[in-house]
């Protein structure tokens, strides 16, 4: 009962009161107007007006009890009915009554306001937890959008911005504060990066139709600082229990890296890296799709490099790489549209051609030809061997033409191989002669000594040209080797020697390459081989030297001690006539050591001296 009065409405606190003093009042006047001895008679009334002042139902059930057992009392020492005690005790009864009927209601109001105030207690409580409930879900979102790799857009209806998370920030270039409520087309800028043009804006599509919409392939998004990304992105509605659209949620991603990596991918098994024409595998697929009568008539270009392994094999293949890319360039400069040039192999091209006649490949083949011959690589020309064929019937099959044309491209080579390769061979020399003039000088002498050895042998003079040739070009072999060794003044280290002694196997590969050169190409790979079988490259010994190579070895070391050297010292003639004598029979063929010194060493100092008397 505690703060009850304080529950109830003061109307009723009121009545309450003024029951409780009116039945005080009735009590005091019975009380004073029949004295003091009544006043035990009416203790029984107390409970009654307790119950009034304390509501208490306990309290009229007491009083009534009480009145009760008093009655009884008193009608056995008085038979005679008191009417006046009946109608007393009726109407107390009848005001216990209605007091109790008033504090049942009161009662009863007073449960209802404690289970109103319980149940606002725990609507109170509920919906603080669900509001907290609800911010807990709110920051699990925030942190959720924010850790997403991707960047994601809410808008509203309106299609205004309402979420940016920091990756959106980042590829739009805008602040979430500065984007809030912006309209989205404003923020996100997208267009067609083949054609540049602007593309439609996906929200409006989702909040028309409500779908999950997707970007259009090439798009691109322009971010504030004109920065211009690849994308990929998913649009979907946000709708509510009713299914009613709320606003629409964007995620995207930058996809830039991810294209240039299939751009790569499709590259690399289409195109030949070195030369940027298609490879052999997008050519047969090509030839396969385009083999059709429409196409008709059909004709396919062979070409190939000449020279290319000795270029490789002299120069390196960072000078083979030039002159492929330089072949290639002219075979994509003749292609028309709808034409498919193709690295076939090594050195090998090829080119489809719809819907070219026989004249026309022709004229294509004519513009090839005439696009290598201007072209150079160095002091290399760009040669390029061709064959072609067309397909007119439509059963006539593409790669008999194409085995036509490869068998045409070789025919063509094997007439032209061997000007290319005296050509490259020159080219080698032009080029070793720039690189050391030393060595130019040094192979003049060498060669006009074998002459005049040869001469002295009464060799024949196919020989003794031969023999001419061979002493010119037994340093060819250097061009490959790097400067600073040829031109080194102190002693070579052990690889420097090593690379030095290299020069005539590669001699003789550069020679080799050309049929009417290979004996010339064996007298310089032997030129260093010593009559004891000491020498190199491949360590034979007397008899199975070639005549021209041992020629070659009096002829360049006595050459080589008598002229400037960055290694060592000039020695005087009769200092080389003795090295040369000291070192017959082991490193020289005797009988040529003695033939040279007789009849060409003595035999023009005693021409000096008679001319000099």
């Amino acid at each position: 009962m505690k703060n009850f009065h304080q529950e109830l409405k003061p109307n009723k606190r009121k009545m309450m009161l003024m029951l409780t003093t009116l039945l005080i009042f009735i009590i005091s006047y019975l009380c004073l107007s029949n004295g003091v001895f009544i006043i035990y008679q009416n203790l029984f009334y107390l409970p009654i007006v307790y119950s009034c002042f304390q509501y208490e139902r306990k309290g009229l059930f007491f009083s009534a009890f009480i009145s009760i057992f008093h009655y009884v009392l008193f009608s056995i020492f008085h038979p005679e009915p008191l009417w006046e005690e009946i109608v007393r005790l009726g109407v107390f009864l009848a005001i216990g009554l209605i007091t109790y009927q008033l504090s049942e209601g009161i009662k009863r109001e007073r449960l209802t306001v404690e289970h109103l105030n319980q149940c606002l207690i725990k609507d109170l409580s509920a919906r603080a937890q669900l509001e907290e409930h609800l911010e807990q879900e709110k920051e699990r979102l925030r942190i959720a959008i924010a850790s997403i790799g991707d960047g994601v857009i809410s808008t509203d209806q309106r299609g205004r911005i309402t979420i940016l998370n920091q990756v959106a920030e980042r590829m739009t270039g805008w602040k979430q504060e500065d984007a809030l409520e912006l309209p989205f087309e404003q923020v996100f800028r997208i267009i067609n990066e083949e054609t540049g043009a602007a593309c439609e804006n996906p929200i409006h599509k989702v909040l028309e139709h409500g779908v999950t919409q997707g970007l259009a392939n090439h798009t691109a998004l322009i971010s504030l600082d004109g920065t211009v990304r690849s994308i990929a992105d998913s649009v979907a509605p946000i709708k509510n229990k009713n299914g009613d659209i709320q606003g629409v949620i964007l995620v995207f991603r930058d996809v830039t890296d991810e294209k240039k990596r299939q751009e790569e991918i499709y590259f690399k098994s289409y195109y030949d890296a070195l030369t940027g024409m298609h490879n052999r595998r997008y050519f047969e697929e090509e030839i396969k799709r385009l083999d059709v009568a429409r196409n008709l008539p059909i004709s396919i270009i062979m070409g190939d490099l000449n020279g290319l392994k000795l270029v490789n094999d002299t120069f390196g293949h960072a000078r083979g790489d030039k002159l492929l890319m330089k072949a290639a360039s002219a075979m994509k400069t003749a292609c028309r549209c709808g034409d498919i040039a193709a690295r076939w192999g090594g050195d090998e091209f090829v080119m489809l051609l719809p819907k070219t006649t026989k004249e026309e490949v022709e004229d294509i083949v004519r513009k090839i030809l005439r696009s290598c011959s201007k072209m150079k690589v160095g002091s290399l020309n760009v040669s390029v061997s061709l064959g072609w064929g067309t397909k007119i019937e439509k059963d006539e099959s593409l790669s008999k033409v194409l085995k036509s044309a490869e068998d045409y491209m070789y025919k063509h080579k094997l007439a032209e191989s061997g000007s290319m390769r005296g050509n490259i061979i020159h080219a080698i020399f032009r080029t070793l002669r720039e690189k050391n003039p030393r060595i130019e000088s040094h192979s003049e002498r060498v060669s006009l000594l074998c002459e005049q050895i040869g001469a002295a042998m009464s060799l024949s003079a196919k020989d003794i040209n031969e023999l001419k040739v061979s002493g010119l070009l037994h340093d060819i072999g250097k061009v490959t080797i790097d400067d600073r060794i040829l031109q080194k003044t102190e002693k070579l280290t052990e690889y420097e020697w090593l690379e030095i002694k290299r020069h005539s196997d590669i001699g003789y590969r550069i020679l080799n390459t050309s049929p009417d050169m290979s004996d010339i190409a064996v007298n310089v790979l032997s030129h260093h081989e010593r009559l004891d079988g000491k020498g190199y490259p491949r360590g034979i010994y007397g008899e199975e030297i070639p005549l021209a190579s041992r020629i070659i070895a009096v002829a360049d070391s006595y050459d080589a001690m008598t002229n400037d050297r960055p290694y060592k010292k000039i020695q005087s003639k009769d200092e080389a006539i003795e090295e040369l004598i000291k070192n017959k029979d082991t490193q020289f063929d005797p009988k040529i050591v003695d033939l040279f010194i007789e009849k060409i060493l003595r035999t023009g100092d005693r021409i000096k001296r008679s001319s000099g008397n």
